[in-house]
């Protein structure tokens, strides 16, 4: 049972990392330590696990459940857990949302299925979504990809699923288009059951914010969900002149986090966190491989032009 029962997904939600062990092994001393160091930033909601950030597509069910039992032991009591849904079928999206529920999640994010990869029918949509809200009571947040991909859900589609699974109760918007992301914040936040839209847009995640978003979650949280939670207040306040300055300094980490091949971008956070003293290793599973040291020192180079590599 959840230990934030009113929980709707909403402000800053930084999805942090997952360090291994040299042999592959889960890293929980490591993991703690990471849980306890995002979640000591001020002003945040929620933080999200069982996401891209921590690899779960390398994750079996099992270590999934772990990463949830360790992330409420260190810091469920004091901040929401967002668990993720990463699954091929929805049989396995139900199985993985019941377990969240026992554990303690507040919120789920949901990931498209993996046939959606070929397309999908909006039934095949809403039924993916009752299935998982009905297997744990859990308000969900639908993952919106971008616009690019065919696992990306249409307007009117995500309306309908809106309309028919109540439980939404926020999106994760990777939409790429400014103005598909700006129809989204006036179409669903304006509900008389509002659905949140949270912004993942790290490379413009200012005009992002400006255009009214309720929140953000973003893997990039797991290094900067200081500068990601001043932006979002800043923004909230109006304070526009120090929206800007933080916002060149999210710049210098987009730009190297989010390079291609995007495959790599929690590849790169994991050695920004290694860089700043946070993780003792950048260790990621396969397929992943280790970074180059031309690609480290491109990101030494931004953590630097950020501030944020210790003196």
């Amino acid at each position: 049972m959840s230990r934030h029962p009113d929980y709707i997904p909403n402000g800053v939600i930084p999805a942090v990392i997952l360090p291994f062990h040299d042999d592959f092994s889960i890293d929980e001393k490591s993991f703690r330590k990471h849980l306890q160091d995002v979640c000591s930033v001020k002003g945040l909601s929620a933080i999200t696990i069982n996401a891209h950030s921590t690899e779960v597509a390398s994750c079996t069910f099992e270590e999934q459940q772990r990463v949830l039992e360790i992330a409420q032991d260190e810091i469920g009591a004091h901040i929401p857990i967002v668990n993720g849904i990463y699954a091929e079928g929805s049989l396995e999206g139900e199985r993985l949302a019941r377990a969240a529920a026992q554990g303690g999640a507040s919120a789920l994010l949901v990931f498209p299925p993996g046939p959606f990869t070929m397309g999908h029918r909006p039934e095949m949509v809403v039924d993916h979504f009752k299935r998982i809200a009905d297997a744990s009571g859990l308000p969900l947040i639908a993952f919106q990809y971008a616009s690019s991909s065919p696992q990306s859900y249409p307007l009117d589609t995500l309306l309908e699923l809106v309309e028919k699974v109540p439980q939404v109760r926020a999106i994760k918007d990777w939409i790429s288009s400014p103005p598909q992301h700006n129809k989204h914040i006036e179409l669903l936040q304006s509900r008389a059951r509002p659905v949140n839209v949270l912004s993942t847009h790290s490379a413009w995640l200012f005009s992002s914010l400006v255009l009214g978003c309720n929140g953000l979650l973003s893997g990039s949280g797991s290094v900067i969900a200081a500068l990601q939670s001043r932006l979002f207040q800043a923004v909230q306040a109006g304070d526009l002149k120090l929206a800007q300055q933080l916002h060149q300094q999210i710049s210098f980490t987009a730009d190297v986090f989010y390079a291609a091949p995007w495959v790599d971008m929690h590849n790169r956070m994991k050695e920004a966190l290694v860089l700043m003293g946070k993780l003792p290793r950048a260790v990621v599973r396969p397929p992943l491989m280790k970074l180059g040291a031309a690609e480290i020192g491109r990101i030494k180079h931004a953590l630097d032009q950020a501030g944020l590599l210790p003196k």
